[in-house]
């Protein structure tokens, strides 16, 4: 798998990352390790995460992979820090409680250090220069390598990377997590320019436009799928209108011109946007990382990507 560097940073990631949201809740242990086998035997490195996801099990599972299964050394670990569902807000950026939390990330992991520490939403309760001080202590006492930033909005992304790098000793944005598909290309308005000024790499979540752009949604709701769970339901809801359907068909037909699968034309498509250095997929299963493991040899012809540009563009 293609490594790219994230920005104007260092930071060399695989093209493809992989996504573990569902890990400890829906993915079990026996099939997040042969993901985590599976991903590294085909090249691949960025593996995200977060502390919040499945209330800290999956950096908890996350760790016990990186000392049974595949060596830390060649995982590059991103998590994240801000979100406080059980708390009495919502997010919360404060100096103390971010420090607290990545503190908390690597106890989970069980490592002296990450690789890409992020923010993972903008708190307007907290001074960004607070924020950002934390990511300066982060980065200097050696907790992380680097830092990001997810779900900002262009102003966002512009007022964090420009105050991090007006002066050398701060720790600069070397990453922009946002999320990125045929579906949703609201990025494009503004976050992706940001990024771009201030010289940051963006990761794109959710490339397969929260599943539906498989096709697995075409005639209904599969038992097995993300819709229809609980937690995930209406996550997927707003990709199902008629917009998001015409998008679908136009991905399938594609994908049947190209003898490939729909998951691989719509990953082909934003893992080469510019600016884009790489597409995080959360699999559920090890069956579902093999398909996305075997679409990493797509190249889209021109006049694919622009047929698809045209029937998913946002006004």
């Amino acid at each position: 798998m293609d490594q790219r560097l994230v920005g104007r940073s260092g930071l060399s990631v695989s093209r493809v990352g992989l996504g573990t949201m569902t890990w400890g809740r829906d993915t079990a242990a026996e099939e997040a390790a042969a993901q985590l086998v599976a991903f590294a035997e085909a090249g691949g490195t960025l593996v995200d995460t977060a502390d919040v996801y499945a209330g800290g099990d999956a950096e908890r599972l996350l760790g016990r992979l990186l000392r049974a299964s595949v060596p830390r050394s060649e995982v590059v670990i991103a998590t994240k820090a801000v979100l406080t569902p059980r708390g009495p807000r919502s997010r919360n950026a404060s100096r103390r409680s971010l420090i607290s939390a990545l503190d908390a990330s690597l106890d989970r992991l069980g490592v002296e250090d990450v690789d890409l520490w992020q923010l993972h939403a903008f708190d307007p309760e907290v001074p960004l220069e607070e924020t950002l001080a934390a990511v300066d202590t982060a980065v200097s006492s050696g907790r992380t390598m680097y830092a990001g930033v997810c779900n900002y909005t262009g102003w966002q992304v512009a007022a964090a990377g420009v105050w991090q790098r007006s002066a050398p000793a701060r720790a600069p944005i070397v990453s922009v997590q946002v999320e990125y598909s045929l579906l949703a290309r609201d990025a494009e308005r503004e976050v992706l320019a940001a990024a771009e000024h201030v010289g940051a790499g963006v990761l794109a979540w959710s490339p397969l436009g929260r599943g539906v752009l498989t096709g697995k949604y075409r005639v209904g709701i599969p038992a097995d799928s993300r819709a229809a769970t609980p937690h995930f339901a209406d996550f997927v809801q707003p990709y199902l209108d008629e917009r998001c359907r015409r998008v679908v068909e136009s991905v399938t037909t594609a994908a049947d011109g190209l003898g490939v699968s729909p998951l691989a034309v719509a990953l082909a498509w934003v893992r080469d946007q510019p600016g884009v250095a790489s597409a995080i997929v959360g699999a559920r299963t090890h069956a579902q990382l093999k398909g996305v493991l075997q679409a990493e040899a797509l190249t889209l012809p021109v006049e694919i990507r622009e047929a698809l540009d045209d029937v998913s563009a946002v006004d």
